[in-house]
């Protein structure tokens, strides 16, 4: 069975129109930043992540389908890969992460190919 990359899956502990804005994200090796966006949309879930410092400001957008868990209480999220696979990512784009399928294939085809 594939994972869906672009929803979040059921078991994760998200509930559609929950706001993750702020909530620190955990790789599976240690702290990548803060989510400073997020989407629920069918087909197009993600966090848009601000590294700060770890990467020099860099933002990356991670799809819903790499959350293994999402902490309310705790404010934290947890995703299904190592710091170095999200630091090496495709460069977040914020012009085309909306309604750009080619880009969603770059990402898709980038963490699909780097199993944690």
């Amino acid at each position: 069975m594939s994972v869906d990359m672009w929803g979040y899956q059921p078991a994760v502990g998200y509930t559609a129109g929950t706001s993750l804005i702020g909530y620190k994200v955990e790789a599976t090796d240690g702290g990548i930043g803060k989510v400073d966006k997020h989407s629920d949309d069918v087909g197009a879930s993600h966090l848009v992540v601000d590294t700060g410092a770890w990467i020099f400001g860099k933002h990356v957008l991670i799809p819903a389908g790499l959350v293994t868990g999402v902490d309310t209480a705790e404010e934290r999220i947890y995703v299904d890969r190592t710091k170095e696979e999200i630091k090496n990512a495709p460069e977040f784009d914020k012009d085309k992460h909306t309604g750009d399928a080619g880009y969603h294939e770059q990402l898709g085809s980038y963490y699909g190919s780097h199993r944690a």
